[in-house]
């Protein structure tokens, strides 16, 4: 099976953007990252989601973002694969906090405190959300989980090649 949609879950912290970018490049796919689309429809739910559905029905990208009650409807119908960012919390914290501290940084240090209550709790909270939302919207989907570095570079290397045509 060839994979040219996949859509990125898990975290914030977890590593789900910088992950996309690769993939992106390696693969030649363009990267919808939905925490930059969101802020441009100025809290217009309707509007975000057309523009979901649009940039979604194209042959080929990457889906960086949760958004599950949202656009899962929108987006996992088309999806060939599903990638979890499988994070320890200690670690999704810490990249949290590295994040707000660099130059180029989209994230502001005074939303750090909200981010930080939402990675305590995404576990409890989020996840059993967007599980539920993926189950309903996409249960054929393939999902993979990723823990950590190693398994992260390794799905990069098996993807490469062999999906890039």
């Amino acid at each position: 099976m060839t994979v040219r949609r996949v859509i990125l879950l898990g975290c914030a912290g977890g590593g789900k953007t910088t992950l996309a970018r690769d993939l992106g490049l390696m693969a030649g796919l363009p990267v919808l990252v939905l925490d930059k689309i969101w802020p441009q429809f100025d809290g217009n739910l309707q509007a975000f989601r057309a523009s979901i559905a649009l940039s979604h029905a194209a042959p080929a990208w990457v889906s960086d973002g949760n958004f599950a009650v949202a656009t899962f409807d929108l987006r996992l119908p088309q999806a060939d694969l599903i990638v979890w960012l499988d994070r320890p919390v200690w670690q999704c914290m810490l990249r949290a906090v590295l994040r707000t501290l660099s130059p180029a940084a989209f994230h502001k240090m005074g939303d750090l405190g909200k981010v930080m209550r939402f990675i305590w709790n995404f576990a409890r909270v989020n996840r059993p959300r967007i599980e539920a939302a993926r189950l309903a919207y996409g249960p054929n989907v393939p999902v993979i989980h990723l823990r950590n570095d190693h398994q992260v570079g390794q799905f990069l290397d098996e993807f490469g090649p062999a999906h890039s045509d």
